[in-house]
């Protein structure tokens, strides 16, 4: 069915993991659909979830991009990014702590530590950040958010008094945590953890058990990280009390290797779905408000952005709009009754476009543009 009264469409779409990011997919669905239906008026607002890309999506809505020289995951330094407006900071845990930050793209599932991440949650409060919106995903990490915590004052010994070197391995050694050398200012801050995880820290569903083995850990590696989490839950819990003890079963707190254990347990964190978080700091809403069309999407439809991801986000904030809401994709797995039940539409996939999968990987933008040209023709031009 056509929607002729959709003359502002806004593009809010999320990256294309591995092939495009989301300011190019915003951008080239925004041309495909000037090119084909020039009277409507289009607004690129790339989103994210937390994860890669974040940063980006928030200095596209119009933050101020900040960089700092910070530890990567294995301690060399690494420029990474934030972003500010305000008093506000989007902090990007893989911009620091990520995969793609370790050396040659090799694996280091016991030694990988968030020092940097920490260092640049530090960066932005030297910024004079009061609010950090800390988004989660891609972490190279397992320890627990521990090197975070060092970078930002802790002082976490073994028996003898010595402090731990980095990675999630090394916990196993942990005796005391001393939080008095906290930085002072994050009392006055607030710490937003944007995730859509929703593991506790230990056990089968843990952080470990689930997303240790995609970060090289093999079942050996997978006990030791698990026993150097459960440890530094125990010395936290002992430093802190209960509260911290209930931080560990809390549901994220397994989210980026532990890190939202840290951040919930020790930086007094407030957990929400990264994709609200994020809408709410990009100024979504205001968008939407001058909307009447809204195109989201990211690399794969499938069961998975049912549960929270970018997509899932952006359809229900339209859908309490009251706008109409289709989205693009390089491949689709959902059926069209799930897709309606979303919020969805019509979805349109570039494998209906590129039968080649690895071209369509390869060169997505292009295909974008037909794509858009088509669902403009589709759902902006046709009659109703």
């Amino acid at each position: 069915m056509g929607i002729r009264a959709a003359q502002h469409v806004l593009v809010a779409p999320d990256k294309f993991k591995g092939s495009a990011t989301a300011a190019e997919v915003a951008e080239h669905v925004a041309i495909g659909i000037r090119r084909a239906a020039p009277q409507v008026r289009v607004t690129a607002m790339p989103v994210a979830d937390g994860g890669d890309g974040t940063v980006d999506a928030a200095v596209a809505a119009g933050f101020t991009r900040r960089e700092a020289t910070v530890a990567g995951p294995l301690g060399d330094p690494v420029r990474a990014a934030f972003a500010l407006r305000g008093d506000t900071a989007v902090v990007e845990m893989a911009e620091a702590s990520g995969l793609r930050r370790l050396p040659g793209g090799h694996q280091a599932p016991l030694d990988a530590d968030t020092r940097g991440t920490g260092e640049l949650i530090r960066a932005a409060l030297d910024a004079g950040a009061k609010t950090i919106v800390l988004g989660v995903g891609g972490s190279a990490s397992t320890d627990g958010g521990a090197g975070m915590l060092a970078a930002l004052g802790a002082r976490l010994l073994d028996a003898d008094g010595d402090e731990l070197p980095g990675g999630g391995a090394a916990l196993v050694r942990l005796a005391v945590a001393d939080l008095a050398g906290l930085d002072p200012r994050l009392s006055a801050a607030q710490v937003v953890l944007a995730s859509d995880v929703d593991n506790p820290l230990l056990g089968e569903h843990g952080a470990a058990a689930i997303y240790g083995p995609q970060k090289g850990a093999s079942t050996h590696d997978v006990a030791l990280l698990e026993s150097g989490l459960a440890q530094l839950a125990d010395v936290l819990s002992r430093s802190l009390g209960p509260a911290a003890a209930h931080a560990a079963e809390a549901p994220g707190a397994g989210a980026a290797g532990g890190v939202g254990f840290a951040a919930l347990a020790v930086l007094g964190a407030v957990q929400q779905p990264g994709i609200d978080i994020l809408l709410t700091a990009l100024g979504f809403d205001r968008a939407l408000s001058e909307a009447t069309f809204v195109i989201t999407g990211e690399g794969c439809l499938d069961e998975q952005t049912l549960r929270g991801k970018a997509p899932a986000g952006v359809a229900r904030a339209a859908r309490r709009a009251g706008l109409p809401v289709a989205a693009v994709c390089g491949r689709l797995e959902l059926t069209p009754r799930q897709l309606g039940e979303a919020g969805f539409a019509a979805a349109y996939a570039l494998a209906d476009f590129e039968p080649d999968p690895a071209r369509s990987m390869a060169q997505p933008l292009p295909v974008l543009e037909r794509l858009a040209a088509r669902l403009a023709a589709d759902l902006l031009l046709a009659e109703s």
